[in-house]
């Protein structure tokens, strides 16, 4: 059979076996990364991801490990937080899902012994399909930490982006998608974290994404706007596409990406992954037919859920993978 015209990839997470969060340990972590790329593989998902499970932090579930892997084995920070540090950080605007910062910024950002080529080595070998590896943007961690030595979070991000960058040229994965959560809610910012997530996306080796969504925390959206604030970030990226939340967004702002620039494809977000219904290979159809009458034939390079799995129930979270290749299957007649 001819290769799919769009195909199916997932965002990122996946929710946590009990089993191994039960008993933690190196064989149970590549066990269960095992377990959650033959689910995928097996319900025909064309770029898997390995749950994210390399980074899951039972200790910071409102954030599944997305911040404080990456920030807290980096040069120049500390996670000892003072109460006057406590204070000033939930005087910060945009913070108000987190109570504390993941670390405090006291001296140049260095990548210490932060180590993403291994993380991703260790899942790459187990999958049998093109692999995707993610991994937190440069604007996020930067809007979390707690700044004082850079002064200016843009110049923190710029950081930040130099020390993922050197970590990403060693990644060996078929795409690495970068996720920005917090842009949404800060469109105005959009010029340097454009800069700063540039300059991770130029040293990606095979295919760079990123993913930007509106938050899902508590299973909640947590940032407000829409697409139409974000198209000059959207426009700037240096990426072969873009994996986007628009299941859960009104059906009018698809519109918006119209405007995008055409050598950007575009990952349509088909699953609401803040229901826990299961949709119909019928419903997941339509809305790629819905989307390519509005975007045009040819601009819709994958489908994919709106963001992670990690809030849902693995029985209902398998359904929605299934759903994504019956759904995407039945509208271009593949049986």
């Amino acid at each position: 059979m001819a290769e799919p015209r769009i195909k199916t990839t997932v965002v990122g997470s996946y929710p946590i076996p009990d089993w191994l969060a039960l008993l933690p340990s190196e064989q149970a972590l590549t066990d269960a990364t095992r377990v959650v790329l033959h689910i995928q593989e097996s319900a025909g998902i064309d770029l898997v991801c390995d749950g994210e499970l390399y980074r899951f932090d039972i200790d910071h579930p409102e954030t599944n490990g997305m911040i404080e892997y990456f920030v807290r084995p980096l040069g120049g920070v500390r996670t000892a937080v003072t109460f006057d540090e406590l204070v000033a950080y939930r005087a910060q605007r945009g913070m108000g899902f987190r109570t504390r910062p993941p670390a405090v910024v006291d001296a140049p950002v260095t990548a210490g012994m932060l180590d993403l080529p291994r993380a991703c080595s260790r899942a790459k070998r187990l999958a049998s399909r093109p692999f995707k590896f993610t991994l937190t943007g440069p604007h996020m961690l930067a809007k979390t930490l707690l700044d004082k030595h850079y002064g200016r979070t843009s110049d923190l991000a710029m950081a930040i982006a130099g020390v993922l960058a050197e970590q990403v040229r060693y990644l060996d994965a078929d795409v690495v998608q970068i996720d920005e959560a917090n842009l949404p809610g800060s469109p105005e910012e959009w010029p340097w974290a454009a800069e700063a997530i540039n300059c991770v996306l130029d040293a990606v080796k095979a295919t760079p994404s990123v993913h930007l969504c509106f938050g899902n925390y508590g299973g909640q959206s947590i940032q407000k706007g829409g697409w139409a604030h974000l198209l000059s970030y959207l426009d700037a990226l240096h990426a072969d596409h873009v994996v986007l939340e628009t299941a859960h967004r009104p059906f009018e702002e698809l519109k918006v990406l119209r405007d995008l620039r055409p050598q950007i494809g575009i990952g349509l977000g088909v699953i609401d992954i803040k229901s826990t219904e299961v949709e119909s290979a019928d419903a997941v159809a339509r809305s790629i037919e819905r989307a390519e009458g509005v975007l045009g034939p040819g601009r819709i390079k994958y489908i994919n859920p709106d963001c992670g799995f990690w809030m849902l129930k693995r029985s209902i979270a398998d359904g929605k993978i299934r759903a994504l290749v019956a759904g995407r299957d039945l509208y271009e007649g593949r049986h």
